[in-house]
């Protein structure tokens, strides 16, 4: 039986990730005993520090591959986004498990279809207003870059049903509206349609036509699921995101009464005015925070066993 590990949105700068921390997230991947540890995605801003973390892990004796996220799309070319040199970078490439398993890895983009008002137009307004990737180099327009990858992507997915192999999909973008959150309140509507940019609805719809695609997992989203099985494929969704996003930072403000309302955005204030007290909590905490941001599926040689 292997063991694999996916992570997603480390984020290792934002997070302020020291080596002692990625320590403990080694010692947590070894003790659960991981065979394989794939980042799919926001390692880190900067190309270099993602590399960096990679080879962290392999250093440390475990087999580690990646793909990329939209924080490292800003540092790299179209070229580099889609074919980066390095034997560890997975993107619409695979990585044997076992002999009838593996894992592939795709980057992945968006198609704007998990917008409320699906208005192409305002969703690339509202891009160059609100949005990151609005300094990302694309060749194309979101969803002609969207359709591009995932035509390549089902060249892949054709081999490999041919070729009768299971798959483990990790790419960083959500592929199911599942996995999309439509506000209520009216402070929050306007990201009603930014979920235009989480994700591609259309790869939902491509992995709905391959039965031996038997998992997937994600991230980008910066919020926490439990897994569907939709259409025989099990979708997970677990990114460990930003610190002033994590669980424990949530039970932090609440058990010291800092604020009455939770909204992390607002929460980096109060961290700073509390960095000892927060540090302390932080340090005693990460462990089940990492445990909790990461999916781990066992994979025997005859079949997928479980995921957790």
């Amino acid at each position: 039986m292997r063991r694999l590990a996916l992570i997603s949105d480390l984020h290792a700068d934002i997070n302020r990730f020291s080596d002692d921390e990625l320590e403990l997230l080694a010692h947590i991947l070894k003790q659960a005993e991981v065979d394989h540890l794939h980042l799919a995605g926001d390692i880190a801003n900067k190309t270099a520090r993602a590399l960096a973390i990679v080879d962290f892990f392999r250093t440390r004796g475990l087999n580690t591959t990646f793909n990329w996220g939209n924080h490292e799309m800003a540092d790299l070319t179209e070229k580099t986004i889609e074919a980066y040199p390095s034997p560890a970078f997975l993107n619409l490439q695979t990585w044997p498990l076992t002999e009838e398993t593996v894992l592939l890895g795709y980057n992945g983009w968006y198609d704007y279809l998990f917008a409320a008002d699906y208005n192409p137009e305002k969703i690339r307004q509202l891009k160059q207003l609100y949005w990151y990737d609005r300094v990302i180099p694309r060749e194309g327009s979101d969803p002609e870059v969207e359709a591009r990858l995932r035509g390549r992507l089902k060249l892949v997915l054709d081999r490999l049903q041919m070729d009768n192999k299971k798959v483990i999909l990790a790419t960083h973008f959500v592929p199911k509206r599942e996995f999309i959150v439509y506000q209520e309140k009216p402070e929050f509507l306007r990201w009603n349609d930014l979920n235009a940019f989480l994700g591609s609805a259309e790869l939902g719809e491509l992995l709905d036509r391959y039965d031996n695609v038997t998992n997937c997992v994600f991230g980008h989203t910066h919020r926490r699921f439990a897994d569907h099985l939709l259409q025989g494929t099990r979708y997970s969704c677990r990114p460990l995101g930003y610190f002033f996003e994590w669980e424990l930072t949530k039970a932090f403000v609440f058990e010291n009464e800092l604020v009455t309302e939770y909204r992390p955005a607002k929460l980096r204030s109060v961290l700073k005015k509390h960095q000892e007290a927060f540090a302390a909590y932080r340090k005693e905490h990460l462990a089940e925070e990492f445990r909790k941001g990461m999916t781990i599926i066992d994979i025997p040689e005859a079949a997928i066993k479980t995921v957790r």
